[in-house]
């Protein structure tokens, strides 16, 4: 249909094993994922979260279903391929922060690929300045704060041009100050034109930001919509 939003992860009746395991993980979960705007999945622990997202990137092989990223299934890309598309932010930033300063960390995906350094800098130069990073470029990233961490690790994979954003619980060991910073950050990530998903349990910060909330439960998806719709319902 003309003018209709076009998904840009998308799963059809996806399920999903672990090995020597009864009972699916997922069950014939349906979902499109947008990309523009921030979307929140949430759920309870053991819901399926973690195991939803793992699939979205390919790391995990649904045992019945199709997985399509960007209108093509998740078969024709290798994990690499993926990787450049989807940027994924662990809760804890520090198992992706390898390099010897910041600026080195932004730039290491587009110097492993083999960019020219003029482009590498000019990248790097805009995204410290953007995420407010500039001061630290030649820090050291593990003697940085928690939100600076993070903010390097988000710095790093829109560097190297992805086009999607997960972040797995991006508030935990965040007070409230920190937490409203990232909020601003994320809107700015969003403003680039990059779809954003949290995995969060942090109502406040998931209402105050998303535009769409998923809720996944016992492997299943039992809510879909926009925040509004999803506060309608409940009231």
């Amino acid at each position: 249909m003309e003018g209709e939003a076009v998904a840009y992860i998308e799963l059809r009746d996806v399920t999903f094993f672990y090995p020597q395991e009864k009972k699916p993980v997922l069950s014939e979960v349906n979902l499109t994922i947008e990309k523009k705007g921030i979307t929140a999945l949430s759920g309870s622990n053991g819901s399926g979260k973690t195991t939803l997202t793992k699939v979205m990137i390919g790391v995990c092989k649904p045992c019945k279903g199709d997985v399509y990223l960007d209108g093509r299934s998740i078969k024709d890309y290798t994990l690499a391929e993926i990787g450049r598309r989807i940027g994924y932010v662990f809760q804890n930033p520090e198992m992706q922060l390898f390099c010897s300063t910041v600026a080195e960390e932004v730039g290491f995906g587009l110097s492993n690929r083999g960019c020219a350094p003029e482009s590498v800098k000019g990248k790097v130069d805009f995204y410290l300045d953007y995420f407010d990073l500039t001061a630290y470029k030649n820090t050291f990233p593990l003697h940085l704060s928690q939100g600076e961490k993070q903010r390097i690790a988000i710095a790093a994979v829109l560097a190297n041009e992805a086009d999607f954003l997960i972040l797995d619980e991006p508030t935990t060991g965040l007070d409230d100050c920190r937490k409203k910073r990232l909020e601003d950050y994320l809107k700015k990530t969003a403003l680039l034109g990059k779809g954003v998903l949290l995995i969060s349990h942090d109502e406040s910060f998931v209402n105050s930001l998303a535009q769409k909330v998923v809720t996944i439960e016992k492997g299943q998806i039992i809510s879909d919509g926009n925040l509004r719709e999803v506060v309608s319902n409940e009231a």
